[in-house]
């Protein structure tokens, strides 16, 4: 439908559906990933044709991995970091998949992990094939999410079940994700597309109207994690300047665990 480099953007009926189009990567984003699906949100984000928007990742190994390790892009996207900060939109991202005044569905397959995770957390429904890992991964690289990724999180799943998944950085099956509240549905990888287009059908039948006011008031109750995590977002910058937090991108280039025990003293 574009020149997009990094994702596809395709419209059926009145869904619209943003592919991140990276599978070699795990469809890990870098900053020109970014941009391009800010630009296709706002493209179709408030086109009054469109009824639902399906955010996915091609191929089958994973939805979205996160922020690319292994780019350096950099250029007109400005100074690139990889975990997800800076030279790249992405608080723009989550606003907008938010601010959007249509449902947003995750279609997920594979890997959903450390940004990708909280890609899908952020869309209004999940739907997961049962091959589905979730996770976060940020203490383990010396990253994290201080804005919608943990207090959002916790909304969704608990205090208890969000703080594991952050400090402990484990990895969670489709099963133990709907079990959480982490994601809506489950169904067999053969199945994923139909149910996500069934699912699609059915939001395209309703008042857009309605919708849009129904998304506006359930954003109103953790509308204040936008602030805080534009703070907190800051504060990032500098701890990604740090020998502490290098050390994680170091250790995983080098494939070997990450010691932080220095940064104890």
């Amino acid at each position: 439908m574009s020149s997009y480099e990094d994702i596809i953007l395709t419209l059926e009926g009145r869904t619209a559906t943003i592919c991140i189009n990276r599978p070699k990567k795990y469809n890990a984003f870098r900053p020109r990933t970014v941009v391009e699906l800010v630009d296709a949100f706002l493209r179709v984000g408030w086109d009054k044709d469109i009824g639902s928007i399906v955010l996915t990742g091609a191929g089958d190994k994973a939805f979205c991995t996160g922020g690319d390790q292994s780019d350096h892009e950099g250029g007109q996207y400005g100074d690139n970091d990889a975990r997800g900060t800076i030279g790249m939109p992405v608080e723009e991202l989550h606003s907008l998949i938010r601010d959007v005044p249509k449902p947003v569905v995750a279609r997920v397959r594979g890997y959903a992990i450390g940004g990708g995770n909280v890609l899908a957390t952020l869309c209004d429904m999940t739907i997961a094939s049962e091959n589905a890992i979730f996770g976060q991964v940020g203490p383990k690289m010396g990253s994290v999410d201080p804005g919608f990724g943990t207090a959002y999180l916790a909304r969704v799943v608990g205090e208890k079940k969000a703080r594991e998944m952050w400090y402990m950085c484990k990895r969670y099956s489709a099963q133990e994700a709907l079990m959480m509240g982490l994601i809506n549905a489950v169904v067999p990888d053969d199945k994923l597309d139909a149910e996500v287009a069934a699912w699609c059908a059915e939001l395209n039948k309703r008042s857009p109207t309605a919708i849009a006011l129904a998304k506006k008031s359930f954003n109103a109750d953790t509308e204040s994690i936008r602030g805080m995590g534009g703070v907190a977002m800051q504060a990032l910058r500098l701890y990604y300047n740090t020998e502490e937090s290098q050390e994680g991108v170091r250790a995983l280039n080098e494939k070997r665990e990450p010691d932080f025990m220095k940064f104890y003293k």
